[in-house]
């Protein structure tokens, strides 16, 4: 393990992360509000970047994957710690525990939050709350990336480490290059969001958080009844639309600006995607009809829901804590989906549930014909051994991690319903699950144990499981070890 590598990256992260706070330090200005909270994390922040660069300025930089994964972690962790410090110093989330959770909820895009009156909040720490969904979304070290400096030597460990999918891809043969056009195509994405919000007269403060909520795939409302509390046939669509947008692999948007539309059609995973959502809204709308009365309006709630479930959002426009048995099952398996990969949204990714069953195929085939080969395919191309074999790992570890944590959260004493969607809904990064942790409730009845178990889960599931795992592994930090 070279430390020296690790500390860099995390002191380069620090100090974009002073920067950083200086954005919601200004819409509190702008609101008179109190900045001492966000002077605390700014000092803590810009501290942590000098020490990091003190001890490590004459040092030898290399890096493996080993020091990307470790890097892009305990980034992850720094930017938690540390972004609660301005919840806690102004003393609207008075408990570290809780200000820590509702900070890895909004880094991770979970939108799984503790607060009872969220209406009460300041607007400065509204704005830093959602913003963090942003930030998370396509991730913090891809911005680093994408604005600073940044050797080719170790800038694919990074990003193989932090953006979501089985296989992380350059747009162009520059990862820097890359990085920077996911982030143009982000922030165009995210304006026109607001714009269109605005014209649904929807306050401006009140559009960009949501934009940013919805960006992040994150979920992070400022209403208790969420985007239900604007009643809005426009709003509902709008944001609906866009979350499902952010859903995409980001790659597909640059086939479009290269003017390949057609390869966005052949794309399997995309049709699968919006084969799925159509399927979902349309068999939760029949089942829904009679609490709303018609098909159009059980539609318009149906449409909503499951494009905040499958991106992994987490918004809420009606309590689907009521709706009946079979819709809330189906939620949860969207739950457990999630969007696509190389997007901003959490789950398992449809790109790998696609792979799992060819591979599942596949095998049915070599029983068959045990002398044959059959590969497993995905749009023509046939898919390395290596990346099947990641892909089952992934799904076995989220499969017995999620077990695990709901073993864990069992001693809790609550409903079987309540704690196993809390550790799905946590692990997937969605934000609300059901029973006692519904769209209309929160987290707050947890101990502070299994707010952090359940903090673990959001870490692990918008990381994709192996970079935590990693910080636990002897072999991670022996400086002999190559991998």
């Amino acid at each position: 393990m070279n430390y020296s590598m690790v500390f860099r990256i995390v002191g380069r992260i620090s100090g974009m992360l002073a920067v950083i706070l200086l954005i919601p330090s200004a819409v509190s200005l702008i609101y008179k509000e109190s900045i001492r909270g966000f002077a605390a994390a700014i000092l803590i922040s810009a501290a942590l970047c000098v020490f990091c660069h003190f001890i490590t300025r004459n040092k030898t930089i290399r890096m493996f994957s080993k020091e990307g994964f470790a890097s892009v972690a305990l980034s992850w962790i720094m930017l938690s710690l540390i972004g609660a410090v301005p919840f806690v110093v102004e003393g609207e989330i008075p408990s570290y525990i809780d200000a820590l959770f509702e900070t890895i909820s909004g880094f991770t895009t979970t939108g799984a939050s503790i607060l009872k009156d969220v209406e009460s909040m300041s607007r400065g720490l509204l704005f830093w709350r959602s913003f963090t969904h942003w930030i998370g979304g396509m991730g913090i070290l891809v911005l680093m990336m994408a604005v600073l400096p940044t050797s080719e030597q170790y800038s694919m460990y990074i990003m193989r480490a932090e953006v979501p999918g089985h296989e992380a891809g350059k747009l162009v043969p520059k990862v820097q290059n890359s990085s920077l056009i996911l982030y143009l195509i982000y922030v165009f994405l995210t304006l026109l969001e607001i714009v269109l919000l605005l014209f649904g007269d929807m306050p401006l403060f009140d559009s960009v958080v949501h934009a940013f909520g919805t960006a992040g795939t994150g979920g992070f409302g400022i209403k208790a009844a969420s985007v239900g509390a604007y009643n809005s046939a426009y709003i509902d669509i709008v944001i609906s639309v866009f979350m499902l947008l952010f859903g995409i692999n980001f790659n597909l948007y640059f086939l479009l600006l290269m003017k390949k539309a057609g390869a966005v059609i052949r794309n399997e995973e995309f049709r699968l995607y919006v084969l799925i959502v159509a399927a979902s809204t349309l068999l939760i709308a029949v089942n829904i009809m009679s609490i709303y009365g018609d098909f159009i309006t059980a539609l318009r709630y149906s449409f909503f829901q499951v494009s905040s479930i499958i991106t992994t959002t987490g918004f809420a426009t009606a309590d689907f804590n009521l709706w009946p048995q079979f819709s809330k099952v189906l939620l949860v398996l969207l739950m457990m989906i999630g969007a696509c990969s190389g997007s901003t949204a959490g789950g398992i990714k449809v790109s790998r549930v696609l792979i799992l069953f060819r591979a599942g195929n596949s095998e049915i085939k070599h029983m068959l014909r045990p002398n044959s080969y059959c590969s497993v395919q995905l749009n023509g191309k046939r898919v390395d051994r290596r990346v099947v074999h990641g892909v089952l790992v992934f799904f076995l570890l989220y499969m017995l991690i999620t077990l695990a944590c709901v073993l864990a959260l069992s001693l809790e004493n609550y409903d079987a319903e309540t704690i196993f969607t809390s550790v799905i809904t946590c692990i997937s990064n969605v934000g609300p699950g059901l029973g006692l942790a519904g769209p209309v409730e929160n987290f707050a009845f947890y101990s502070d144990a299994s707010k952090l178990l359940l903090s673990l889960c959001m870490l692990m599931g918008r990381l994709e499981i192996f970079p935590i795992l990693m910080l636990f592994s002897p072999n991670t930090w022996k400086r002999s070890s190559r991998f």
